[in-house]
């Protein structure tokens, strides 16, 4: 007998699903609150140096600044630069008398900002930017900030994959919630750059174990035919998340005061774990059978299937864990000592860099579209819905391969289509811009269930554990990137359009999953590459199981 035999029998899609579906969708909702916080939480509004005498009013002094602050080659005032002594303006007497002498026709001299600067408050009353003066030279620290955040991520993901194979999904779950919440109050309470910088990164840290954790053991109570609707639903939540983040930052200007808010969630996330259940398949590959037993019970009596004794019995359940139970414990180096996991380690690691690169790469670049920031964040987050069930139609009929491919492609087409379009035609980039990042959300729901269902019980967490180590570089270099406009304009969305396509490209590598049993083992992984007359064989290989 099979796991997914056990799981027919105790209902593999009823009350008892829907309820950890439910319990989980709190950390879905936590992820895009804190890894878009930049948005809002970094935002770097209008800003001039600091000058003496002054007016006050951030919004009427152009007149007055003229003779103090020089102007940019598009005729806005500059926000670095003052020049070194106050120039007579030409409509003035004196700028006359000066002008006539020709005193006028050589350029004046301008110096950095030396007393600090003054920010427009009218839209942000605090950001870490205004906190610390991370403008003008600084810039590069206030996007290295989320730079620093995702690398804290990619750590997170490979240490809670390993740990989570090793000391059960549940567990590691309490952690994650923990760590977060001490951190981000932490975060909260910075007084410099140097702690919130550091602070940061270890919430990223912490965040990771959400991304490795929820989606497989969702996954791991389900049977093959609902995995799909379940998957696609539980990440309607994350935009869920998006959505209620513009919301957020609308409400909460201040940006102690907003770290806060997306972090104290955390404590009732912390409670709900007394009823989410440990993964019955990692139990049995553990040989914690009682546990196991005692889970699948309470499936069916929450499913309120009757089971019979003799085929949910201990000893009946001791048997299928005697088929799939680990000898020792799983390693990164098991995902490449055999040729179809390495085939598709290799591939998941450049997909998952794609989608991460080009998805954060277009969510974190909300100007130019001619809407507010809350606006903007809105709309990115309603769109992601209609593309939801895209994704859903797409993985049932045409497979999770080619809807992944799909959705990279697209991606990369509204990138580069939106190159060509004139900066005067605002309307048409806005739309481009949300379709690319309707597709790139395409992606990001696709690529969790695809990888899910590609590694096999034994290795899962370890998998996602890498190939989200590598997404999230791909997600620490997104800001970076942000950086190249000023070498070309245009260069950043030519990188997230190339990584994209190259993603999509290697994506048509992987194998298709579509109506597939989850391999437990990876003598399973294994047989579905090798021919019909060698599957019977015992391969000659390094194996984490029996």
């Amino acid at each position: 007998m099979s796991f997914e035999e056990l799981l027919e029998q105790v209902g593999g899609f009823g009350p008892f699903q829907l309820r950890n579906v439910a319990l989980l969708a709190l950390p879905r909702v936590l992820l895009p609150l804190h890894f878009l916080l930049p948005i809002f939480l970094a935002a770097v509004p209008a800003h001039r140096c600091a000058l003496p005498g002054a007016p006050a009013n951030f919004s009427h002094q152009d007149a007055w600044l003229e003779a103090y602050i020089p102007r940019e080659p598009d005729g806005t005032l500059s926000s670095c630069l003052h020049f070194a002594y106050p120039q007579a303006l030409p409509n003035t007497t004196l700028g006359e008398e000066r002008q006539s002498r020709g005193e006028l026709e050589d350029e004046p001299a301008t110096v950095p900002c030396s007393q600090g600067w003054e920010y427009d408050h009218s839209e942000f009353s605090s950001t870490t930017a205004t906190e610390w003066d991370l403008v003008c030279e600084q810039k590069g620290l206030n996007r290295a900030a989320s730079t620093f955040f995702f690398a804290g991520v990619l750590v997170g993901a490979m240490a809670f994959g390993y740990l989570s194979d090793r000391f059960g999904r549940r567990r590691l779950l309490l952690v994650a919630y923990v760590s977060t919440l001490v951190l981000g109050l932490a975060s909260a309470a910075s007084v410099s750059y140097v702690m919130f910088a550091i602070t940061r990164t270890l919430t990223g840290s912490a965040l990771a174990g959400f991304t490795i954790i929820v989606m497989p053991l969702e996954l791991e109570w389900l049977d093959v035919e609902h995995r799909t609707v379940a998957g696609v639903l539980s990440s309607t939540f994350w935009t869920g998340g998006v959505m209620l983040l513009a919301l957020v930052g609308y409400l909460i200007r201040d940006w102690r005061w907003l770290l806060l808010a997306v972090t104290l969630p955390c404590a009732p996330g912390i409670l709900s774990l007394w009823w989410v259940p440990e993964s019955a398949r990692w139990l049995l590959t553990q040989g914690r059978v009682k546990e196991a037993h005692r889970y699948l019970l309470h499936c069916a009596r929450l499913n309120g299937r009757p089971v019979c004794e003799d085929s949910l019995s201990q000893e009946a359940v001791s048997k299928v864990a005697a088929e799939e139970r680990v000898v020792r414990r799983p390693s990164y180096l098991d995902l490449f000592r055999t040729p179809r996991l390495r085939h598709i380690s290799l591939c998941c690691v450049v997909v998952w860099f794609g989608v991460n690169f080009s998805y954060y790469g277009l969510s974190l670049d909300v100007s130019g579209l001619g809407l507010n920031v809350y606006q903007t964040q809105l709309l990115f987050g309603a769109v992601e819905l209609p593309f939801k069930l895209l994704v859903y139609l797409s993985v049932r009929h045409a497979g999770r391969r080619l809807t992944q491919a799909g959705t990279l492609l697209g991606t990369a087409l509204a990138l580069g289509t939106r190159l060509l379009v004139s900066s005067d035609m605002k309307s048409w980039s806005t739309v481009l811009a949300v379709m690319g990042k309707g597709f790139s959300e395409a992606a990001f729901t696709t690529v969790y269930l695809f990888t899910s269902e590609l590694y096999p019980t034994v290795l899962r967490q370890t998998g996602m554990g890498l190939t989200a180590l590598v997404g999230r570089l791909g997600g620490s270099l997104a800001p970076l990137a942000a950086l190249l406009d000023g070498v070309w304009l245009s260069l950043p969305k030519l990188a997230y359009g190339g990584i994209a396509l190259l993603a999509a490209g290697t994506a048509l590598l992987l194998p298709e999953t579509r109506q597939a049993q989850l391999p437990e083992t990876i003598q399973d992984v294994e047989r579905k590459s090798a021919p019909t007359s060698l599957q019977e064989e015992e391969m000659p290989m390094k194996q984490v199981q029996n």
